[in-house]
C-alpha cells in the first residue's frame, strides 16, 4: 500500500570520517589538489592528500569504524605532513608492493617512503613531466617486450643523463628477459610524458635496503622512448601495450611496443579538459569529452555505453561497479553499464571550488575519498544487504531485484541471495495487497517454501503450522497473518488514507487505491486466484509428503472459497495428496457433493464414494438438486448427460474395479435402475482383480432385469467360456421367456395400426445392450450350445408359435421325424426340411419328406409342389418303384410325368452306367493279372562275378532274393531285411512300386 518513490539513488556509499585543513597548524590553511588511497591493513586505510602549496598529508583511518563522522571523535587523524616543493601537487602514485609513492609536482617526479618518514627524493633527470601512468595487465593481452623493432635508435641522449646520474641506470636498450626477470614485487613499470616524448621506466627498489627500511634508494631503467606525441599530455594511462594519452586535440592510442601512434577522438576547439580513468575492475580506460564519458577497450574499441554526466566533472573515479564523478560539491555514482545515476551525495555546497576524488588502489571498490579545497571526506561501501534493504524500505522493489541482479552477475552475491530478495518483495508486496506481483516474485524464488504461505490461507494452529519456516527474512514485513486479516488491514488503511487526505495531509498509500478504492471482496478474490496459482506450480516441485499433503489440501480449500467447481473435481478426480479429514466437513457443508464423491474414490475410501453418489443419483431424480449437465465428446459431437446419469457413470467406475463383491451387489440395483448398460459394465469389468462369484451375481440381480441378466449369462458363456450345465439352461430359458413375451405382445397388437404395430414391436425386440433381436439370439444359442437341457426349454415353449425354435430342440434330441413335421408342415420351408434330410445322409429320409408332402394329416392339403421339387431334386438317389407305390392317385398327373419320366431315364442311365464301370473294370483286373505272370515268369541272370547289394559278398551258387525295384540281396540278409524293404530302404507296404509295364494301357 505504500507509495512506491522513483528516486533514482540508492545507498552505495556512507560517510565514514572526514578531515578539515583547518585542523593544522599551518597558516593560512593550504587547498586539497588530488588525493591517492592505500590499503595498509583490514584496521587502518592511509589517504594522501596533495595541496596547492606542495605538501603532502598523511592522514590514517579505521575502515571499521562506525563512529559518527558527525561528532568530534572523529577517525580520519593526520600522521604527517612533508613539503614536496613549492608549486602544487599535480598527482600522487602509491606502489604499495615496493612502499612507495611518486609525486608529481612542478614538472618533476618526487620519491618518497609509504610512511613520510624518509626525505623526500627529486628525480632530477626528468623535466617537464606532464603525467604519469603505472602499467597495468589485464592478463589477456600485454607482452614484457617493450623494445620492438628499433627500439635502440633514440636511447643516446637518456643514456647520457642516465649515465651521469649513476646508481645502476640502464639505457632503453635493456634486453627483454632483463625486464621479465625485474618484473618482480620489487619493482614498478612507469610511463612518463615530457615534452614530445614519453618515457618507459622500470622503478626497482635498490639492494642495499628492504622494503622494510623506507629507504627511497632505488634504480629507474629506462626500458624504451617514444617520439612524435603532440607536445602537451594532460592525461595517460597504459593498459597492457597500449598507452592512451589526452591533449588539448584528442584522445591517441599508442603502442607501447612498436611506438604507433592512432587518433581515437579528436575534441572540438571549445571543449574541457581531457581527462583519462583507468577502471580497474574491467580493465578498460574511460575517455572524457565534455560531460560524455566513452569507455573503450586495450585496442581503443568502445564498449558498453557512454555515460552522459549531468556536468563535466572536476574529477572521476572507480567505485566496483560505477563511475564516481565530482561537480560543484556533489558526488554522483553511475552504474557503468546502464549509466544510469543511483546515488548523488553532496560534500559541500555550490560554489565549493575544484574537487577531487580517489579510489582505492586496484579498484576494489571498498572505500572512496573525495575532497574539497578544505575538507577530505573518506566513504566505505555500505554491503550490499543494507543497500537492497535500503531499497525495500523505500519501496524500490524493482531497484532492489536489479542491483541483485546486478552483483549475482559480478561474483558479489549468490544465486540463493537472488531467490531469498525475491521471496522478501513477494511477501512486502502482499502486504501492500499486490498479490499478483507477490506471486510472480515468489514464483521466481528457488528457496521459498510452499508451506511459508500456508498461514495466510489457513489460520493457525492447524495440521501444518511446525512445517512454516520461523524466518522473518530481514523484519521489513508484518510477521505472517491469515489473509482476511491482511486485507482487513489493508482496507482500514486505504480509508484512513483517504480521510487524511481530504484533510491535506500526504499519505505513504498508492493513489491507485485512494483513486478507486478496492473492495474487500475483490482483494480477497484476488489474493485467493493468486494463490492458487502459486500452489498450482508448487504442484510439480520436488517436495516432502506433509508439504505436498498441504499444497493440495489448501489447494482444494482455495477452489472450495472461489466455487470452482470443475476445478475441485478435477484435483479431486487426479492423483493428490489431499487429506480427506480437513475437507470432508467443509464440502459437505458447502454442497460439493461431487467433489467429496471424488476425493473419496481416490482415496480407496469407495464405499464413502458410491454411497454420495447413490444420494446424488436419487436426489437428481426427485428435483432436490438442480439438474446439471455434463458433456463428452464422442466422434466430434456433443451427448448431453443427466446429473442422474452422471452419478451412474462415476459409480460404475469405481465399482469397474472393485473386487469387494458385497459392495457391488450392494449398488448394482441402483445403477441398473439407472442405465441397464452401466450395470452390464459393472458385472463384467475385466478391470477388477477377483470376479464376482456368478450364483452370488444371478441371485442378486432382480428378476426385472432381464436384459441385464441376458448379457451377463452371455459373457460368462461366450466370453468367459463356461460351460456350466445350469447357466446354459437358465440363458437358454432366459432367452424363451423374452421370446414368449415379444410374441404375446405381438398378437396384442396385432388391432394396431401398421405403424404402431411396428414400433411397438422394435420396443420390445431390441434394447440398448443386444444389437439382435431377441428370437435371433435364442435360435443361434440354441443351435449352437450342447450344454443346455431341451426338455426344460420346450417344456416352456411347447404350446407357443416358436415352430423353429421347437425344431432345434427336437433336432437336439435326435427326434428326426418332428424335425421333418415342423419344417415341411409347420414352416413349409421345403429348402431346410431338404437340407435336413441332407444331413441326415439316409435315403429314407427323403421318402419319409415325401411322404409327408403327400400325406400332410390333420386334414391338410397334399403339398405336391413340394413334393415335385423334392423328387426334381433329389429323385435320382430315391426308388421310383417306392415312389410310383407312394404317389396319390390324387395326384395331378402333367406335375408328375415328367418327373417320374427323369426319374426312369436316370435309373436306365445309371444300370447302363454300372455295367460299362464293371466291364472296364474287369479288363483291367485282366491286365493286372497278365502283368503279374509276366513279372513273376522273368529270369535273373547270376554269374560268378554277382555281388549281394547289402553285404557285397560274391553270390556264386548261394541262395537269393530280389526285390522289385530289382535289387538282390543273399538269402542271409533277405531274411536281416524282410520281404517289404529293399536295400535302398524303400516299404514297398507304404510306397508301392508301379513299372510301367503293369499299367492297364486299354
Amino acid at each position: 500500500m505504500a507509495k512506491l518513490e522513483h528516486s533514482k539513488t540508492r545507498t552505495v556509499l556512507e560517510l565514514l570520517s572526514h578531515f578539515e585543513l583547518a585542523d593544522t597548524s599551518s597558516s593560512p590553511p593550504p587547498s586539497f589538489s588530488t588525493l591517492a588511497i592505500s590499503t595498509l591493513s583490514d584496521s587502518e586505510t592511509l589517504i594522501y592528500a596533495g595541496t596547492a602549496s606542495g605538501a603532502l598529508l598523511l592522514l590514517s583511518t579505521d575502515p571499521n569504524s562506525n563512529s559518527d563522522p558527525s561528532s568530534s571523535n572523529n577517525n580520519l587523524k593526520l600522521l604527517r605532513l612533508v613539503v614536496v616543493s613549492d608549486s602544487p601537487v599535480h598527482s600522487i602514485h602509491v606502489v604499495s608492493q615496493i612502499g612507495r609513492v611518486l609525486v608529481v609536482s612542478e614538472g618533476y617526479i618526487y620519491v618518497i617512503d609509504s610512511l613520510l618518514l624518509q626525505p623526500v627524493k627529486k628525480l632530477g633527470f626528468l623535466k617537464g613531466v606532464s603525467a604519469v601512468a603505472r602499467r597495468v595487465l589485464s592478463g589477456e593481452s600485454g607482452s614484457l617486450n617493450l623494445i620492438g623493432a628499433g627500439g635502440n635508435e633514440n636511447a643516446s641522449v637518456s643514456q647520457r643523463i642516465l649515465k651521469k646520474l649513476g646508481g645502476g641506470i640502464r639505457s632503453n636498450g635493456v634486453k627483454a628477459q632483463d625486464l621479465e626477470s625485474n618484473s618482480e614485487d620489487n619493482s614498478c613499470i612507469f610511463a612518463v610524458a615530457t615534452g614530445k616524448r614519453i618515457l618507459l621506466l622500470e622503478f626497482v627498489v635498490g639492494s642495499r635496503g628492504s622494503r622494510g627500511d623506507r629507504d627511497v634508494d632505488g634504480s629507474f631503467l629506462v626500458t624504451k622512448e617514444i617520439q612524435c606525441v603532440d607536445e602537451g599530455v594532460k592525461a595517460m594511462v597504459w593498459l597492457d601495450d597500449a598507452i592512451v594519452v589526452g591533449t588539448i586535440k584528442g584522445y591517441s592510442l599508442i603502442s607501447c611496443v612498436t611506438g604507433q601512434n592512432v587518433l581515437l577522438f579528436s575534441l572540438p576547439d571549445v571543449s574541457s579538459l581531457p581527462f583519462l580513468k583507468l577502471l580497474l575492475k574491467n580493465h578498460k580506460v574511460l575517455l572524457l569529452v565534455d560531460n560524455v564519458g566513452i569507455v573503450v577497450d586495450a585496442q581503443g574499441q568502445p564498449v558498453f555505453g557512454s555515460l552522459v554526466f549531468c556536468h563535466a566533472p572536476d574529477s572521476i573515479g572507480e567505485f566496483s561497479s560505477y563511475v564516481v564523478v565530482v561537480k560543484d560539491g556533489k558526488i554522483e555514482l553511475y552504474h557503468k553499464r546502464s549509466g544510469v545515476c543511483v546515488q548523488v551525495l553532496s560534500v559541500g555546497g555550490t560554489g565549493v571550488g575544484q574537487c577531487v576524488i580517489a579510489d582505492e588502489e586496484g579498484g576494489s571498490g571498498r572505500f572512496l575519498a573525495a575532497a574539497t579545497p578544505s575538507k577530505v571526506f573518506f566513504f566505505r561501501k555500505i554491503s550490499p544487504e543494507e543497500q537492497i534493504k535500503d531499497l525495500l524500505r523505500k519501496k524500490n522493489y524493482e531497484e532492489a531485484i536489479s542491483l541483485v541482479v546486478e552483483l549475482e552477475g559480478e561474483g558479489e552475491m549468490t544465486k540463493d541471495m537472488l531467490s531469498f530478495v525475491h521471496t522478501q518483495v513477494g511477501f512486502l508486496l502482499l502486504f501492500d495487497l499486490h498479490f499478483e506481483e507477490a506471486v510472480d516474485h515468489f514464483l521466481v524464488s528457488e528457496t521459498m517454501q510452499p508451506s511459508e504461505i500456508f498461514p495466510f490461507i489457513m489460520r493457525d494452529p492447524n495440521r501444518w503450522s511446525l512445517l512454516v519456516p520461523r524466518n522473518r527474512y530481514w523484519g521489513l514485513h508484518p510477521p505472517p497473518a491469515h489473509i482476511e486479516d491482511v486485507v482487513e488491514d489493508g482496507c482500514l488503511a486505504i480509508q484512513r488514507a483517504i480521510f487524511l487526505r481530504k484533510a491535506g495531509v500526504e499519505t505513504a498509500i498508492y493513489d491507485e487505491f485512494l483513486l478507486n478504492p478496492p473492495s474487500r471482496a475483490d482483494l480477497l478474490e484476488l489474493a485467493f486466484k493468486n494463490f492458487i496459482r502459486y500452489l498450482k506450480v508448487s504442484r510439480d516441485k520436488d517436495l516432502s509428503l506433509p508439504v505436498r499433503e498441504g499444497v493440495d489440501t489448501l489447494l482444494m480449500y482455495l477452489y472450495r472459497s472461489l466455487n470452482c467447481t470443475d476445478d475441485m473435481e478435477k484435483l479431486a478426480s487426479s492423483e493428490n495428496n489431499c487429506i480427506v479429514e480437513e475437507l470432508e466437513t467443509l464440502l459437505e457443508e458447502s454442497g460439493h457433493l461431487r467433489t467429496l464423491a471424488f476425493l473419496y474414490a481416490n482415496k480407496g475410501m469407495s464405499s464413502k464414494a458410491l454411497a454420495i453418489w447413490r444420494l446424488l443419483a436419487r436426489n437428481y431424480s426427485s428435483g432436490l438438486w438442480k439438474e446439471s449437465v455434463e458433456e463428452n465428446d464422442k466422434d466430434s459431437s456433443t451427448v448431453a448427460i443427466s446429473g442422474r446419469k452422471a452419478a451412474a457413470i462415476e459409480a460404475s467406475k469405481i465399482l469397474n474395479e472393485s473386487s469387494d463383491q458385497d459392495l457391488v451387489l450392494q449398488h448394482l440395483g441402483w445403477i441398473s435402475e439407472v442405465d441397464q448398460e452401466l450395470a452390464v459394465q459393472v458385472l463384467t469389468s475385466e478391470r477388477r482383480t477377483n470376479h464376482l462369484s456368478p450364483d452370488d451375481v444371478i441371485a442378486a440381480l432382480d428378476p426385472r432385469k432381464v436384459e441385464v441378466l441376458q448379457r451377463y449369462f452371455q459373457w460368462l458363456i461366450e466370453e468367459q467360456g463356461s460351460n456350466d450345465t445350469q447357466f446354459h439352461t437358465l440363458y437358454a430359458l432366459s432367452l424363451a421367456k423374452s421370446a414368449l413375451e415379444i410374441l404375446d405382445t405381438e398378437i396384442a397388437t396385432a388391432s394396431l395400426d401398421n405403424r404402431r404395430a411396428e414400433d411397438k414391436k422394435n420396443q420390445y425386440e431390441r434394447n440398448p445392450i443386444f444389437e439382435t433381436p431377441v428370437r435371433e439370439r435364442l435360435q443361434i444359442f440354441l443351435h449352437s450350445s450342447d450344454l443346455y437341457e431341451p426338455e426344460e426349454v420346450l417344456e416352456l415353449i411347447g404350446e407357443s408359435e416358436l415352430w423353429l425354435e421347437k425344431a432345434i430342440l427336437y433336432r437336439k434330441l435326435g427326434q428326426e421325424i418332428l424335425v421333418l413335421q415342423i419344417l415341411a408342415l409347420k414352416l413349409e420351408d421345403s429348402e431346410a426340411a431338404e437340407q435336413y434330410c441332407a444331413e441326415l445322409g439316409r435315403p429314407d429320409a427323403y421318402m419319409q419328406l415325401l411322404d409327408m408332402y403327400l400325406d400332410p394329416q390333420n386334414g391338410k392339403e397334399p403339398m405336391f409342389k413340394a413334393a415335385v421339387r423334392l423328387l426334381h431334386n433329389h429323385g435320382e438317389s430315391l426308388d421310383p418303384l417306392q415312389v410310383l407305390e407312394r404317389l396319390s392317385p390324387d395326384m395331378p398327373l402333367q406335375l408328375a410325368s415328367e418327373t417320374i419320366l427323369r426319374m426312369l431315364r436316370a435309373r436306365l442311365h445309371h444300370h447302363r452306367q454300372g455295367k460299362i464301370v464293371h466291364n472296364l473294370s474287369h479288363a483291367v483286373d485282366v491286365d493286372v493279372r497278365l502283368a503279374r505272370l509276366e513279372e513273376r515268369a522273368r529270369h535273373v541272370q547270376i554269374s560268378d562275378e554277382s555281388l549281394c547289394d547289402s553285404c557285397h559278398a560274391r553270390l556264386g551258387t548261394k541262395l537269393f532274393a530280389m526285390y522289385p525295384d530289382d535289387s538282390i540281396v543273399c538269402y542271409k540278409c533277405f531274411r536281416r531285411q524282410g520281404e517289404s524293404t529293399s536295400v535302398t530302404g524303400r516299404n514297398f507296404k507304404r510306397d508301392a512300386l508301379f513299372k510301367p509295364g503293369w499299367l492297364v494301357s486299354r
